[in-house]
C-alpha cells in the first residue's frame, strides 16, 4: 500500500480540510508517510455512511458475517511478515514483535467470528398461559473506536473484530503515531467486499473525532483505549447521550515475588515481560515488590539480564528493544528516572540517552525506589524496572493505594510456589495472576474497576457490543 488515506463509506479520501500528518520512524526520525488529518467533519461523514449501512449488516446472518471475518484473518497470516514491517518502521517494536501481533489479530478476528455463532437469547417461563418471554441480543448499532499507539493492530482487531462479528457498524480512530498499520488493515476488508458504510477508518485530530463520536446520538457505544485524563472527559460527555462506553485506561501493576522462587527463573520472565514494546504495555509488570531475603539476589540478576539488552532499530534482526513511542515519551522517562535518583533510588543497570538520533531509552533497573516516586506510585509506561524490598505480609504492603488513586493497578501478580497468595483480594485490579505475567487471552475477559469501565475480551467483552431486548 503506498497510498495511505481515510476510508469513508467505501471510499479512500483526503481529509476534508486538506490538512495532513506526517508518520516518522521512532527509531530514525525519518517520515515514513505522510497521512490525511483531519478532524470532526471527516467523521460525522462516516457516521453517516455507519449508520446508512447498519440495518443491512446487522440483519446479515452470523454465519455469514463469520465466514467474511475468517477470510479477514486468513489475509492477514498470509501478508503478516510484510505488515510488521510497516508497524515497526512506524512504532519501533522488533519486528518479531510486530510480526507476532499481526498473528495475534488474525486470531482474534477468527475468535469473534465463530463466537458470534453462539450468541444465543433465552426463553424465560412465564405464570401465564397466553405469555412467553424471552431475551433476544441484538446489536447496539454504529459503535466508535478510538485506539492507542502501543499495538496499532492488537487494539484494532479487538474491538473491530467484536463489533463487525455482532452485526454493528464501526467508524475507527488510530493514534496519529500509528494510523497506518490500520489502513493496512482497512485495505483487507475493502479487497474482501465489505459493504461501504461498515468499516470507516478517519485519521486526524483526537479532540475533534472524539467529540463528534460522543455528540451524537447515532454512536451508541464507544470503545477507547487511551489515558485515564481522556477516558475521563469521555465519561462525562457519554452522560449526555447515554452512550454506552468500554474503557481501558491507565494502571499501575505491581508484582510482589516471594522467597520460596527459582530466582534466576523468575527474574528473567519478570524483566522479558518488563520490557516487551519497550515498557509501553499498560498490563505490563510496571512496579516490583521483591522479598527481602531475595531482593538483592534479584535485582543482580535482573540487572545482568537487562544490561544485555540489545537496544536499536526494530527493522534489525538483532535487536530486542526498540524506541520510545517520541519525543515527549523519551523526556518523560528521563525526567521520572532522574527524579527517582534524587529520591534516593539506584541505577543498577540503563538509565540514560543511548543515541542522538532516536527515541530511544536504555532499559532501566532502579533498586531502592521510594514508595512515593513517581516511577513507583504513578503509571509510567517506560522502560524502567523499579524495585522496592518486601516485607512479609503481616505488615501493610510498603506503597499507597488510596481508594481515589488515579493509577491503580491494571493487573496483579505473585510469583510464589503457594498458589494462595492473595492475589485475588486486590479489589481494584482487573485481572490477577500467580506465577506468570502474560495474562491477555482473547477467550478471558477483563473488567475495569478504576483502571477501566466495562468488560473487554471473551464472551464478557463481546456481549458488551449487543443489547439485550426481551
Amino acid at each position: 500500500m503506498s497510498n495511505y488515506k481515510q476510508y469513508i463509506n467505501g471510499q479512500w479520501a483526503d481529509a476534508l480540510n486538506h490538512g495532513t500528518w506526517e508518520v516518522l520512524n521512532p527509531a530514525t526520525e525519518e517520515v515514513v508517510a505522510t497521512v490525511p488529518f483531519g478532524n470532526g467533519d471527516d467523521a460525522q461523514m462516516a457516521i453517516e455512511a455507519a449508520k446508512a449501512a447498519f440495518p443491512t449488516w446487522s440483519k446479515t446472518n452470523a454465519f455469514h458475517r463469520a465466514a467474511m471475518l475468517k477470510n479477514v484473518a486468513a489475509r492477514i497470516r498470509q501478508n503478516a511478515g510484510e505488515f510488521a514491517k510497516i508497524t515497526t518502521q512506524e512504532s519501533g517494536k522488533p519486528l518479531v514483535e510486530a510480526k507476532g501481533e499481526w498473528f495475534v489479530a488474525a486470531d482474534l478476528f477468527e475468535w469473534f467470528a465463530e463466537e458470534a455463532k453462539r450468541t444465543y437469547g433465552m426463553v424465560i417461563p412465564t405464570n401465564r398461559n397466553n405469555k412467553r418471554s424471552y431475551v433476544l441480543w441484538q446489536p447496539i448499532g454504529v459503535v466508535g473506536i478510538i485506539t492507542a499507539w502501543n499495538f496499532p493492530v492488537w487494539n484494532l482487531a479487538r474491538a473491530w473484530g467484536a463489533s463487525l462479528a455482532a452485526g454493528c457498524t464501526i467508524v475507527a480512530k488510530p493514534s496519529e503515531y500509528t494510523p497506518l498499520t490500520a489502513m493496512l488493515l482497512t485495505q483487507i476488508f475493502d479487497n474482501e467486499g465489505f459493504a461501504p458504510g461498515v468499516v470507516n477508518l478517519v485519521s486526524g485530530d483526537a479532540a475533534s473525532i472524539g467529540d463528534a463520536l460522543m455528540e451524537t446520538v447515532e454512536v451508541r457505544k464507544l470503545h477507547f483505549v487511551g489515558s485515564t485524563r481522556v477516558g475521563k472527559l469521555l465519561m462525562d460527555k457519554a452522560s449526555k447521550t447515554n452512550t454506552k462506553l468500554s474503557l481501558e485506561l491507565g494502571g499501575n501493576s505491581p508484582v510482589l515475588v516471594f522467597p520460596d522462587v527459582d530466582v534466576a527463573k523468575v527474574a528473567a520472565s519478570a524483566v522479558a515481560a518488563k520490557f516487551r514494546n519497550c515498557g509501553q504495555v499498560c498490563v505490563s509488570p510496571q512496579r516490583f515488590l521483591v522479598h527481602e531475603s531475595i531482593h538483592d539476589e534479584f535485582t543482580r540478576i535482573a540487572a545482568d539480564l537487562v544490561g544485555k539488552y540489545r537496544l536499536g532499530n526494530g527493522l534489525d534482526a538483532e535487536t530486542q528493544v526498540g524506541p520510545l513511542i517520541n519525543r515527549k515519551q523519551q523526556s518523560h522517562v528521563a525526567g521520572l528516572v532522574e527524579a527517582a535518583v534524587a529520591m534516593g533510588a539506584t541505577v543498577k543497570a540503563g538509565g540514560k540517552i543511548p543515541f542522538e538520533k532516536g527515541y530511544f531509552y536504555s532499559p532501566t533497573v532502579l533498586s531502592g525506589v521510594g514508595s512515593d516516586s513517581p516511577i513507583f506510585s504513578q503509571e509510567a509506561f517506560v522502560p524502567c524496572c523499579p524495585l522496592r524490598r518486601l516485607p512479609t505480609l503481616r505488615r501493610p504492603l510498603p506503597w499507597p493505594m488510596p481508594p481515589n488513586t488515579a493509577s491503580p493497578p491494571t493487573s496483579g501478580r505473585t510469583t510464589s510456589t503457594r498458589p494462595s497468595m492473595p492475589a485475588r483480594r486486590w479489589n481494584l485490579a482487573s485481572s490477577a495472576s500467580t506465577n506468570g505475567h502474560r495474562m491477555a487471552r482473547k477467550h478471558a475477559s477483563a473488567a475495569g474497576s478504576k483502571a477501566g469501565r466495562a468488560a473487554s475480551w471473551g464472551t464478557m467483552g463481546f456481549l458488551s457490543i449487543w443489547r439485550r431486548n426481551w
